[in-house]
């Protein structure tokens, strides 16, 4: 196959960090809170604005409380989990690696007696039917690494007794979450609108908030965990008043891809351009025979991080060792051409490859990437034949 003429604009297709927004340059840092404290009138300013417009983005209700945290998703998700459970039983769903992390950390470091675990292998939901949401019930949204998302929220009750804590990382700003449905949302900057790293998000439902005022739990509590002091929520976090200090520099980076998304439409606009990048890729799978899609299910099908397995019979004859390395040859052929950045699948997943097709990205460089992938895999086959 002869190489492709045409190149992508931009390479970085990397499920996290993952691309910056079209046109972004360090001169859109300039305006920068550096050399102060954040806790100063104009550092805390900022920090409200990251607050509201990721609020008014997302369409959240006006009675959830929204707060920047350390430690970006991961940080977010175990601030939750170590302040909100224990009252009641918990359900975990685990269909890929960081629903395997909650599970693992719920079950060996808080150590909680009932606990149900609802797994499925990569490529597939659990069965939700079986969850019971007058328990608490911990997942992820959509699973970064298998390329499994939620199609909807019908098997969570409206009238449920327990909370719903959601790791929605790489669906926020791409996917339409229900937040009535929702009772904890999390996610991180460096996903879907290619912030920088280190911070998350925590969102709450007044539900969430009553329990934190009301429980109080059987271990201690790290300083960067504590959301409540005298029984009663700190609500200067969610003001702006962060726990740790923050890099400014990646403040003034949000509030630049937050900027971006409304003028592309908001939260409509964002998964708009989302569908549309998973679409030519999805084109590009239909009529390719040594590719599909690892979850195999279309309803629940990411259209974020699109997790691809390769089907060819005499790739799926080798040992999975084997599939792994020749996996990081095709990714390395890739990277080494200057046309793709870090789409090998995760190191957890079984092997294969994971195309972030979130916002920030250009349905020409997924369509231009695809000619890239045909010319890759041209290549591989023919070396390995040699």
């Amino acid at each position: 196959m002869t190489t492709p003429a045409v190149r992508p604009a931009n390479p970085c297709f990397s499920s996290g960090p993952c691309a910056k927004r079209p046109g972004w340059s360090l001169s859109e840092l300039e305006g920068a809170f550096l050399g102060r404290s954040h806790r100063a009138k104009p550092g805390r300013a900022k920090l409200k604005d990251v607050i509201d417009r990721s609020r008014a983005v997302l369409r959240m209700p006006a009675d959830w409380r929204l707060a920047i945290v350390p430690a970006s998703d991961t940080g977010a998700v175990e601030m939750a989990l170590w302040s909100l459970l224990g009252p009641r039983g918990v359900d975990v769903l685990a269909w890929e690696n960081f629903g395997e992390t909650w599970d693992a950390d719920i079950r060996k470091q808080l150590r909680l007696a009932d606990v149900r675990t609802f797994a499925a292998p990569y490529g597939s939901l659990p069965d939700l039917s079986q969850v019971d949401t007058d328990r608490d019930v911990v997942f992820t949204w959509n699973g970064t690494t298998s390329g499994v998302c939620l199609p909807n929220a019908d098997w969570i009750r409206p009238d449920r007794a327990g909370l719903t804590i959601c790791d929605a990382t790489s669906a926020a700003y791409a996917m339409a979450l229900p937040w009535d449905r929702l009772d904890v949302v999390t996610w991180s900057w460096q996903k879907a609108l290619g912030g920088e790293a280190a911070h998350g998000m925590l969102a709450l439902s007044p539900r969430a908030v009553e329990r934190l005022e009301q429980h109080k739990p059987a271990w201690p509590m790290p300083k960067l965990f504590r959301l409540t002091s005298g029984g009663k929520l700190n609500e200067g976090i969610f003001q702006g008043e962060t726990i740790n200090t923050p890099s400014m520099l990646c403040v003034e980076d949000a509030l630049d891809s937050l900027r971006w998304a409304e003028q592309v439409g908001g939260l409509e606009g964002l998964v708009g351009r989302s569908k549309a990048n998973f679409a030519a890729l999805a084109d590009w799978v239909e009529r390719t025979p040594w590719i599909d899609f690892l979850a195999r299910d279309p309803a629940s099908r990411s259209w974020t991080s699109v997790c691809l397995a390769i089907v060819d019979p005499r790739f799926a004859a080798l040992s999975d060792e084997a599939q792994q390395a020749g996996v990081k040859d095709l990714a390395r052929r890739l990277e080494q051409a200057g046309v793709a950045y870090d789409i090998a699948g995760h190191r957890a997943a079984p092997a294969g490859l994971r195309i972030w097709c979130g916002a920030t990205v250009e349905t020409a460089d997924i369509q231009a990437l695809c000619l890239w992938l045909d010319w890759a895999w041209s290549e591989e086959t023919r070396a390995a034949a040699a």
